[in-house]
């Protein structure tokens, strides 16, 4: 995350990913005021093991763009609402120049983040695989749960 002002939003992905089992990283790294260690970052990722780079950033949103020219894993921007209601970091994190992309979820959307990079690290990885199963059957089941609890609430009008 560009600092850890941004950790309220990015807590999300870390809670999912620590639900999920997956090891993480959790970092501050400043495009504009670290950009030497943002550098090292990317290009020494893929050789201490990460898989997948999530990265959080407002305003001008660099951090997702600087990662992503500096290393060939999958980057994940996450665009936050720091200012102009995240339109602003949305707009520079999804319009990457060609060979430099950067995938990108909605505004605040860390949770997302965290889900796209346990479904592209579910390919490679069994155990991952069977636990993401078993999370898309929880939410079924809540909605299932849920549709029951609703045929209990009663209105003059309602036909279910």
């Amino acid at each position: 995350m560009g600092s850890t002002s941004d950790l309220p939003v990015m807590k999300k992905a870390a809670d999912y990913l620590d639900m999920m089992q997956v090891p993480f990283e959790m970092l501050a790294l400043s495009a504009h005021r670290t950009p030497d260690e943002v550098a090292d970052f990317a290009r020494n990722a893929a050789s201490r093991g990460v898989k997948v780079i999530i990265a959080g950033a407002g305003m001008a949103a660099a951090l997702p763009g600087v990662i992503a020219a500096g290393t060939p894993l999958p980057v994940i921007g996450v665009p936050l609402s720091a200012t102009l209601q995240g339109t602003d970091a949305l707009y520079s994190i999804v319009q990457m120049p060609p060979a430099i992309p950067v995938a990108t979820v909605g505004i605040d959307g860390a949770m997302n983040a965290a889900v796209l990079a346990v479904r592209i690290l579910s390919l490679f990885d069994t155990d991952l695989a069977t636990r993401y199963s078993a999370w898309c059957a929880s939410l079924s089941a809540k909605i299932v749960k849920a549709n029951e609890a609703l045929r209990e609430v009663h209105y003059e009008h309602k036909t279910n």
